[in-house]
């Protein structure tokens, strides 16, 4: 049996904090909020006006009351109640649209701005799909909300008091009675149905998240999938969440289908008792015909906003819920935050000091113990141990990716925490051992060091990366598009857009993490020569796996199991017969197996 990932519930959000999140977005424009509400309101009297105007026409007309007689003034006052109706709800919409697609566009950025503003650990967890598809949902749900919550609920309610007023006024008490009575089971219905309905909504939304982050992470890996011949396996996975959804979406499909049909029969049950208490009184003489006609227009023109009125909250719910997982992002804390009043950092000259620092991922797992170690401005540190000795932890906590359990970090004297994350992050240029560029042109992922860059210095960057010649050879030079993750280039390539990157970032300090691991001899000994010439006179942290790399270094740290157990010059490390001179005589061994191996000639 394949393993499957142990998957953390989906927090729920309450339905009012999420409304209340998104109030101060509204009003920015709260003028056009105001006149967009008076428009409204102004419709609905209108609207409701129509069957007024109508008894009186039915009434006019009726020739066992009068002469028969044409009605104009009263024709066209219908005419033009109709007009209004229409025409002030269609600039209510006008009016309002701004406040909708500017909330929208403030919503999604905020978010997505504040995705940028978590630490890496939230991002070493995420699931890139399935938060692609809550942003989207919940922005959709917003436009939703918006309009429908504001110009159908607050209307629609509007009118049934107006309509309730009236009836009051004008004619029997059973009448709002009955009235009151369908409303109260109508919307009893609506609440308890559409509140119990809610968990299909949630798990669909739930489901269509995890598969749309299942596809997207099987996509990027399609390499992965082919060399392990997996294509039914991963089909197997998607189909599994769609399984999920699909059961979910027809328990929510057929519980509306009760839902509706309970509403209808209230409303029908609703007009019929009207109907036969308004007739009843026609033939009793207390009412007119007039009167009946009004009441049954009444009826009609509350009966289609209600009966959507269920569809409006049902959707609104569904929004809400959308919106819910979208509006949860922004309650993800930031692990890494200034402090008030960060200072800026003074990078030139940069001295950095590692000051008996712990570190863990986890806290029961520590990585770091009690390491201290100085870069003096100017100077190149190498750092080099096994694998998950703890080296590339040390350019994360630089950074400011994560911060110490204890001990401190000082550029300058200034403790990393103190300085704001922007201004620290501005001073420090990285090349990484793994390259991930955008699927945009190269000209971009090399501009991407300094956005502000004339073309010269980007080819200039280029060329001391080495790469330029390499991209004219290109039938479409800087403009090649480098795919996804940068997968249209080989590893030495990338790595070399990633040196002409930090190159045209041009920081006062330098990381080097694995800088040249993709490489081959011949070019990695021309890039060699450009970092040390870049890194002149730059603050360096060299972290290397391959010794002869740094052995020019100011300070070699040598770390083991998360300790620097050794440190000194390269000549200094070799002549104490420890750590490091055992890890380069065996580099040494094996670069001559290596040259043996190429020169033995072929078999017979």
């Amino acid at each position: 049996m394949r393993p499957t990932r142990l998957e953390k519930p989906a927090p729920v959000r309450n339905g009012f904090k999420t409304m209340t999140t998104l109030l101060p977005y509204l009003w920015e424009f709260k003028v056009r909020v105001i006149l967009a509400l008076s428009l409204l309101i102004l419709a609905k009297l209108a609207n409701v006006s129509v069957p007024l105007v109508l008894k009186e026409i039915v009434d006019a007309l009726d020739q066992s009351r009068a002469a028969l007689t044409l009605p104009i003034f009263l024709l066209i006052s219908y005419g033009v109640l109709r007009l209004c109706s229409t025409l002030f709800g269609e600039l209510r919409d006008a009016v309002f649209a701004k406040v909708t697609q500017r909330a929208i566009r403030r919503v999604a950025n905020t978010v997505f701005a504040h995705l940028h503003s978590l630490s890496l650990r939230f991002h070493l967890e995420r699931q890139t799909g399935g938060v692609s598809r809550d942003i989207e949902r919940g922005t959709r749900g917003i436009s939703f909300l918006l309009n429908f919550m504001l110009f159908n609920i607050l209307p629609t309610l509007l009118e049934i008091g107006l309509v309730l007023a009236i009836l009051i006024n004008q004619y029997d008490l059973w009448f709002s009675i009955i009235i009151f009575l369908t409303l109260l089971a109508y919307i009893a219905l609506t609440l308890i149905v559409t509140e119990w309905r809610m968990i299909f909504r949630r798990t669909m939304n739930n489901m269509d998240s995890k598969a749309n982050t299942q596809a997207i992470d099987s996509l990027l890996n399609y390499e992965t999938v082919k060399y392990f011949s997996n294509e039914a396996w991963e089909a197997q996975r998607y189909d599994t969440h769609l399984q999920s959804w699909e059961k979910a979406a027809v328990r929510n499909q057929t519980s509306l289908a009760a839902l509706n049909a309970g509403q209808s029969a209230i409303i029908a049950i609703g007009v019929t008792l009207l109907m036969l208490l308004a007739a009843e009184n026609v033939i009793a003489g207390s009412m007119s015909l007039g009167d009946l006609v009004l009441i049954n227009a009444f009826m009609l023109q509350l009966y289609m906003p209600l009966h959507f009125l269920g569809f409006v909250y049902r959707e609104i719910k569904h929004s809400l819920a959308d919106m819910e997982r979208m509006f949860t992002l922004l309650d993800e804390h930031r692990e890494i935050q200034d402090k008030p009043g960060a200072l800026t950092l003074d990078a030139r000259n940069a001295t950095i000091r590692f000051s008996h620092v712990n570190f863990g991922y986890e806290s029961n797992r520590q990585i770091l113990f009690d390491v201290s170690f100085k870069i003096p401005a100017g100077q190149t540190i190498a750092v080099v141990g096994h694998s998950g000795s703890g080296k590339s932890t040390l350019a994360r906590l630089l950074f400011r990716f994560y911060d110490v359990q204890s001990g401190n970090i000082l550029i300058n004297e200034q403790d990393i925490r103190d300085v704001s994350q922007h201004s620290l992050r501005a001073a420090i240029g990285i090349v990484p051992q793994d390259t991930v560029l955008f699927n945009d042109t190269i000209y971009y992922n090399i501009a991407y060091g300094r956005p502000d860059a004339t073309q010269e210095d980007v080819f200039a960057a280029a060329k001391s990366a080495h790469i330029h010649e390499f991209i004219q050879s290109l039938p479409e030079h800087y403009e090649t598009i480098v795919g996804e993750r940068g997968l249209k280039l080989s590893g030495g390539e990338k790595q070399r857009v990633a040196i002409a990157r930090t190159i045209l970032k041009n920081p006062h300090i330098l990381i080097f993490d694995e800088a040249t691991s993709a490489l081959d001899s011949k070019s990695e000994k021309r890039i060699q020569t450009e970092l040390r010439r870049i890194a002149l006179n730059r603050t360096t942290l060299t972290i290397a796996h391959r010794l002869s790399t740094i052995a020019d270094a100011d300070q070699i740290l040598v770390m083991e199991r998360g300790r620097i157990v050794e440190r000194g010059t390269h000549s200094q490390l070799l002549a104490t017969q420890g750590a490091y001179a055992q890890m380069w005589e065996l580099q040494q061994q094996e670069e001559i197996n290596r040259h043996q191996h190429v020169a033995l000639p072929p078999s017979a």
